[in-house]
């Protein structure tokens, strides 16, 4: 039996979706101000010799946003934080080299963008110059079936892997809720989690190699070989690194055979933080169901049938069989063991897989002036609970503050990621001060706490003022590797906290 399967990649077949109506007919405001380092007409014209190249205002401005929240405020008063000179599409590992050597000639920035998906500005271009969209350099190269891998390119997105995944049996088991408009680069970049990461791991879990493309155009490959041992993990260097140390052109992805088993189950807990520990007691004992959802009284009562102080669990399993079946006795042995647990109707979950990925709400409200954004970290299980009600405290107390819940999305041995949804209704020119004090007030709280700085959304520059706080005297070895890999600084400067 041939266990490769090659096939010549798919370019340009998917586009990034506009997070929401950018309202200008000429040249966009800019939010953000300092230095600019643009390309000359001589660069431009050697860009477009290499590949696709564009200048003109309207592509360059759409290509030079994501759906950070705040963003889209500003995209509704016709601006966006910062405009890119030039918007390169390159087809091949080679053009992009090609592209990168020639804007370190003039200390040009480059920004990767893909989907353009993230919610933090990641892919927002902080000093012009040029982004480096990668939906062209997509498809998948190879699978082999034998080892459980898949070579794929960056810009594919999620919907296309599987597709090609699937007539083989198989699947990467990666699912966000951008899986529609997300691309396999980014999900590497920002350190991405899917919704069956209970199961399959997050991204970094998933990572088994890379090709970069560092700053001075040469070409590295990273892993590639089960747990090797050859010094510090050079994959993990880049994995998160939001394309500040290098862009990714090519990723090696593990797979699983698709599940031939499918269980289902809901459960209603008397408060959340009852619901935390019968989580914690399941993954304790082993259980790994793909899914498990636990929503605080708000977010119950809001979409799940709750009372308003009751916790609603939502638990989904696939995969084989027997694996399916252990995993959720389990669940039910130590949901049913926790005083005050009742069973509910699992058509709840059937309910969350049908809108899981709708997100038509977040812009419904941007456009009426409503401040709305999410903030998910991870915390040790013993610190969750406290994490919960000092960040839903911290966040209503900003004043125009309407709401904050929370729900717990992944789960693993050690902890958990807690999910925070909320909202103000600011007067207009109060915008930007509301969000910003809302996000001082909750990423304060955790990292108070004892939680992380992100689970999966990355940095960006929302959580840039954060980073050094966050990682503490580990802050200084960052930017080192960033300074030897990047000394000039034209990877995505201003994020990460650089």
């Amino acid at each position: 039996m041939n266990d490769r399967h090659t096939n010549e990649p798919e370019t340009g077949r998917r586009r990034p979706v506009s997070p929401i109506e950018l309202a200008t007919s000429g040249t966009p405001d800019e939010i953000l101000s300092g230095v600019r380092r643009d390309p000359s007409p001589a660069l431009v014209e050697r860009l477009a010799s290499i590949c696709p190249t564009v200048t003109s205002i309207d592509e360059t401005a759409e290509a030079s946003r994501d759906w950070w929240p705040l963003a889209m405020h500003w995209s509704l008063r016709g601006a966006v934080p910062r405009r890119a000179a030039a918007v390169v599409r390159p087809r091949s590992v080679a053009e992009v080299a090609e592209v990168v050597r020639a804007c370190t000639t003039e200390r040009v920035p480059m920004v990767a963008a893909g989907g353009r998906s993230g919610v933090c500005g990641a892919s927002v271009p902080v000093q012009g110059g040029v982004v480096v969209d990668l939906c062209d350099l997509a498809g998948v190269e190879s699978v082999d079936d034998h080892s459980l891998t898949v070579e794929v390119l960056p810009g594919t997105f999620g919907p296309d892997l599987e597709a090609h995944l699937e007539p083989l049996g198989l699947t990467v088991g990666h699912f966000p809720q951008s899986f529609d408009i997300s691309t396999v680069g980014g999900w590497v970049a920002c350190r991405g989690a899917g919704q069956y990461s209970t199961r399959h791991g997050k991204i970094e879990d998933m990572v088994v190699g890379l090709e970069v493309v560092l700053a001075d155009g040469s070409v590295v490959r990273t892993g590639g070989a089960p747990r090797a041992a050859v010094g510090p993990d050079l994959t993990q260097l880049f994995v998160g690194s939001e394309g500040t140390l290098g862009i990714v052109t090519r990723v090696w992805l593990r797979c699983h055979p698709r599940a031939n088993a499918r269980r289902r189950a809901a459960y209603g807990f008397d408060d959340f933080g009852s619901g935390i520990d019968a989580c914690r007691r399941v993954l304790r004992r082993g259980g790994t169901p793909a899914v498990l959802r636990l929503y605080d009284g708000p977010e119950s009562k809001r979409g799940r049938g709750g009372n308003g102080t009751e916790s609603i669990l939502l638990v989904l399993d696939e995969g084989d069989r027997a694996s399916v079946d252990a995993s959720m006795a389990i669940v039910d042995e130590e949901c049913l063991a926790t005083p005050g647990c009742a069973p509910r109707d699992v058509s709840l979950v059937d309910e969350w897989m049908h809108h899981r990925n709708d997100t038509s709400a977040l812009q419904a409200l941007t456009r009426k002036g409503f401040v709305v954004d999410t903030m998910e970290i991870a915390a040790p299980w013993s610190r969750l609970d406290d994490i919960h009600r000092s960040v839903i405290a911290a966040l209503l107390a900003v004043p125009r503050a309407r709401s904050a819940s929370c729900h717990l999305s992944h789960s693993y041995d050690d902890g958990a990621c807690l999910y925070f949804t909320f909202a103000a209704d600011p007067a207009s020119e109060d915008v930007e001060s509301t969000y910003h004090a809302l996000w001082s007030a909750g990423q304060g709280a955790v990292l108070a706490h004892g939680g992380n700085l992100s689970h999966h959304h990355g940095v960006g520059l929302n959580r840039s003022r954060f980073v050094a706080e966050a990682l503490g005297s580990s802050f200084e070895v960052l930017r080192r590797v960033k300074s030897a890999l990047d000394p000039h600084d034209l990877m995505n400067p201003g994020k990460m906290g650089l």
